[in-house]
């Protein structure tokens, strides 16, 4: 039995950083990265995934203290941060928070993140797909009067008031389109320069100024009257709500930890991976929160649920015109259209890394000859988040993705004083997490779970149901095909 334990928490262990010069890591990754960059890169995977549809979901549980909501979930996503911050650098892993959890907590913690992480990535593809279906049919209706067919944009599976409801025939054709848009241009090995995603980047942010300075040209205090939600309907009353709230929108903030999977590329990486993790948290949470209070200023909270394309019927009801909603819907239909392709590219290299370590069949690390694009790997993604994009309701799928991400985020905590009582990269100095290494990680679980208590019941029981599937799936795989089996996987 103790043999057995020893196997399941068994570690990969973490290369050692060689003289590498100041211009190249350790792996042989050029240092390219600047500060304004690194912190660009976070700012482009993090805003675009939720800004634009999540007040739709999340106003009808907190009305206007959505806005403490999105507060709640930056705090807990800073926290978290900042445990990224430490464990980007002192294990020098390309990867993942997977490659984290397998060089401190062990295999079987690392395949359970790596299970959250797949959960994390491809319903996250799936939700902002759909997202983007309702701003390409509100831009196409204010460019040329053109409807998609409800027929076509409308999911097999939707939200009900009485629960699930079944629509046979139905389905929600255009993020089924997008994601196989996507695919073609992963498997042609199409890759986005630090340059292009910072000027990407900025084109977004204009793109919100645009609608925040619209919004408030309409702002109406009383909108904000009660500031939380008193209907108890659904058990969303106070501060309730807020927590619901919370949980529904922490997957906007998921693009932070991006940044330090990009540690080994980034000059002077002590100084920039920390600055940047938290300059990115900055300016999206300033961005996320100057949209919360315009968009609930401009139009009382009633009208946020159900509303298609949200803040482009905002600016097209503040204005009356139809030229200021067509170019919120373009900015939104490109700027989701990016990151729907990188959120995909990401699952794809998330399973590839698991494939490499032995612990999912060959098949997701194989790579095209000539673009050395995984080839299997990406067709196999972009086929379960095309289906789940197309037959799902968006409404379910926000909160599966906050849960996923939550648990991750926990696995992240726990990593830093399990790295520093064993201490991995001892002698690596640089970032450390303040106040020791208990106090911060202890207080990310806590915010973690203060959020995951109010996700809803139905979120809970599918996610147990993927626990167990991956469980099943790491005992009759996983277990006895890791590279860790062999003398060569566990030296390496």
């Amino acid at each position: 039995m103790q043999a057995f334990a020893r196997q399941l928490c068994r570690t990969k262990p973490v290369a050692p950083e060689s003289g590498a010069g100041p211009e190249r890591s350790a792996h042989g990754l050029g240092r390219t990265l600047g500060l304004f960059p690194l912190t660009m890169i976070g700012v482009g995977a993090t805003i675009g995934t939720g800004i634009f549809f999540t007040l739709v979901e999340a106003v009808p549980k907190a009305g206007p203290s959505v806005i403490l909501a999105f507060l709640l979930a930056a705090l807990t996503a800073g926290l978290t941060a900042l445990c990224y911050a430490e464990l980007s650098f002192r294990i020098p892993a390309a990867g993942s928070s997977y490659s984290f959890a397998y060089a401190t907590v062990g295999e079987f913690a690392a395949f359970i993140m790596a299970a959250c992480l797949l959960l994390e990535y491809g319903l996250a593809a799936s939700a902002t797909a759909i997202g983007w279906s309702d701003y390409l049919n509100n831009f196409l209706v204010n460019a040329g009067g053109w409807h998609i067919p409800a027929a076509l944009r409308s999911p097999m599976f939707a939200s009900g008031p009485h629960g699930t409801e079944f629509h046979p025939g139905a389905i929600n054709l255009p993020p089924m389109i997008l994601v196989a848009m996507c695919g073609y241009l992963l498997l042609r090995g199409t890759k986005e320069s630090a340059n292009a995603n910072a000027v990407l980047v900025l084109v977004k942010l204009a793109i919100i100024i645009f609608f925040v300075v619209i919004a408030f040209s309409g702002f109406d205090a009383a909108n904000f009257q009660p500031f939380f939600n008193s209907d108890n309907s659904k058990g969303y009353a106070g501060i309730a709500g807020v927590t619901a709230a919370a949980g529904t929108v922490f997957f906007s903030f998921i693009g932070i930890d991006t940044i330090a999977t990009a540690g080994e590329e980034v000059k002077n990486p002590k100084r920039n991976v920390p600055v940047g993790i938290l300059a990115a948290l900055a300016i999206v949470t300033v961005f996320y929160l100057l949209v919360a209070v315009a968009a609930v200023g401009a139009q009382p909270a009633r009208m946020f649920d159900g509303q298609e394309a949200g803040l482009a019927v905002i600016v097209q009801n503040v204005t009356g015109k139809a030229w200021p909603a067509l170019v919120l819907s373009a900015g939104a239909v490109v700027s989701v259209f990016s990151v729907t392709l990188v959120t995909i590219y990401g699952q794809t290299r998330i399973l590839f890394a698991i494939s490499c370590d032995g612990l999912i069949p060959k098949t997701f690390q194989r790579v095209h000859p000539r673009t050395l694009a995984p080839v299997n790997n990406t067709l196999i993604v972009c086929t379960v988040v095309g289906l789940t994009a197309g037959l799902v309701d968006a409404t379910f799928l926000w909160d599966m993705v906050s849960m996923g991400t939550l648990t991750a985020f926990i696995v992240v905590a726990i990593a830093v004083p399990v790295m520093r009582r064993k201490g991995i990269g001892a002698d690596v100095d640089g970032f450390r997490v303040p106040f020791g290494p208990y106090l911060v990680p202890a207080l990310s679980i806590v915010a973690c779970l203060f959020i995951m208590k109010d996700l809803s019941a139905a979120t809970f029981h599918v996610f147990f149901v993927w626990m167990g599937v991956a469980v099943a799936a790491y005992f009759a795989y996983g277990l006895r095909n890791s590279r860790l089996n062999s003398p060569l996987g566990s030296a390496a």
